[in-house]
């Protein structure tokens, strides 16, 4: 890995470890489902900057508009970084969530965030991993 996006994927490495135990928490406390909103939130905004480090650095791809997540997956997607819809999914999510000022979006999704989400981000940090 180049030296640029090594803290950063660190980073997020220590995010989804931390976000990983929400498989074992109670997501009927409003207390868990807050931090498992927030750290899903951190977790993929450092998946898809370490992304966007590894399409400059590994790819020379920077044709996209700086701070553009939705593009940044796109690419990624095309790179064979990340695969299925999921991730545009969690982008959509990510967005409501920074409105969810009295906790109803989280519980509509937190099986979900939890269930399926988590093995996604496992899944991109193995394949970057293996570069």
């Amino acid at each position: 890995m180049e030296r640029k996006f090594t803290k950063r994927f660190q980073s997020y490495k220590r995010s989804l470890e931390d976000f990983s135990e929400a498989r074992e928490r109670d997501m009927e406390d409003s207390f868990v489902l807050s931090g498992t909103d927030m750290k899903f939130s951190i977790t993929f905004d450092l998946a898809w900057k370490t992304m966007k480090d590894i399409l400059i650095e590994h790819y020379a791809i920077i044709d996209f508009v700086a701070g553009s997540p939705r593009e940044i997956l796109k690419k990624a997607f095309q790179a064979g970084m990340i695969s299925g819809d999921e991730w545009i999914q969690m982008l959509e999510i990510r967005n409501q969530l920074t409105h969810d000022y009295d906790g109803e979006i989280v519980k509509t999704h937190c099986q979900t965030i939890v269930q399926t989400y988590i093995n996604k981000f496992e899944e991109f940090q193995a394949w970057v991993e293996k570069l």
